[in-house]
């Protein structure tokens, strides 16, 4: 069966479906360009956490009713990644038969990298007593979590909601959270660097020291890299402002870079990219948008198909009346994984990547 391969064209992108990324077979590919829906899970019966917490209510066939739907949003920060998330969620919503001016009311707040802003806003969506709550990244999605246990919170862009605290465990949350999860393919990616970059001895893994997502996948690049036989030393950043410097500092200390899906990193990886592809210090990064930005390349998931998954949640809420505490946690599927390379980056760099272009036709046969 042919499967496809679609050139991006920002910097010289090129993106194919990589069904081995986050593991299993698929069928078949899709185009990058194209947003496949994902199927809604299963749900299964599973009590409230905690005396006294009372289970959501939810409208119930609002749809169809012509009931107004109001849905509270709260997103850590713009960037590309986020932001596509956001887009697949609205799609669900609409494929639902969802319309903002006739049956939704959305209400979008951008928290500008805040925590404290998520707080501020977390506080508003909670007040305005929304039939729902939308939380867009890890820190936003805890913050509203403090503030409610009644209204129902679906997440995404959360690399994992039982270490951030969100729910009892992924498969039972038992809490008024549940989403999906960005959990990053990161041995691929680090398999990914080697294979780029045979002669990278050492990595510097770089993140957002305040961010619990990055934590956890930096915690998995090092066991990766050990596993590996590869050195590496970290060099962390707590806002914006460290960025430049911490950049620079890696400079004649490593071979190449690693940095997760990290938020604060991806809104800044031009800043980065800047710094170290003009020293010649390429960069293994978590998502495709931050190849776009200049990082060199990723095996990464595609977050408007992880938005979708969290808007068909809503879907079921809204329509069935399901109980969100009752409701997995959902990830992405191998299908919606994808290698991408920077091509403009890579001359840049003097780094060859015909394999790794020979390779991304064979799968596209």
């Amino acid at each position: 069966m042919k499967k496809k391969v679609v050139a991006v064209m920002t910097a010289a992108l090129l993106a194919v479906n990589l069904l081995a990324a986050c593991g299993g077979d698929a069928k078949e590919t899709k185009s990058a360009e194209t947003k496949a829906a994902t199927e809604a899970a299963d749900t299964k019966a599973q009590e409230t956490k905690g005396a006294g917490t009372e289970t959501p209510e939810t409208k119930g066939d609002a749809a169809a009713s012509g009931e107004t739907v109001k849905i509270g949003v709260v997103q850590l920060t713009e960037h590309p990644a986020l932001d596509a998330s956001y887009e697949g969620f609205v799609a669900a919503l609409k494929e639902a038969g969802y319309e903002e001016g006739k049956n939704l009311e959305l209400d979008f707040n951008n928290a500008q990298n805040d925590v404290s802003n998520c707080e501020t806003i977390a506080n508003k969506l909670v007040n305005d007593k929304n039939d729902l709550i939308l939380a867009i990244a890890t820190p936003a999605a805890q913050a509203v979590a403090g503030k409610t246990t009644e209204i129902p919170i679906l997440a995404t862009a959360v690399t994992d909601f039982e270490a951030a605290g969100l729910v009892n465990s992924s498969e039972a949350p038992g809490t008024n959270v549940s989403g999906s999860s960005d959990m990053n393919p990161v041995e691929e990616q680090i398999s990914l660097l080697q294979e780029i970059l045979p002669e990278a001895k050492k990595v510097g893994i770089m993140y957002c020291s305040s961010e619990d997502n990055s934590i956890l996948q930096a915690g998995i690049a090092k066991e990766v890299c050990e596993a590996k036989g590869l050195e590496y030393e970290e060099f962390t950043v707590s806002d914006s402002s460290m960025i430049q410097s911490v950049a620079e500092s890696m400079i004649g200390k490593v071979d190449a870079v690693y940095i997760p899906t990290d938020n604060l990193l991806a809104e800044a990886m031009a800043t980065v990219t800047m710094i170290t592809n003009a020293n010649g210090l390429p960069c293994i990064v978590g998502e495709e948008n931050m190849v776009t930005n200049g990082g060199l390349a990723t095996y990464g998931l595609d977050y408007y198909a992880l938005g979708k998954l969290a808007g068909q949640m809503a879907v079921d809420i809204l329509e069935n009346g399901t109980d969100v505490s009752t409701m997995p946690i959902q990830h992405i599927s191998a299908e919606d994984c994808s290698l991408a390379v920077n091509s403009a980056a890579a001359k840049e760099l003097g780094v060859n990547l015909d394999g790794v272009m020979d390779r991304a036709k064979d799968l596209a046969e």
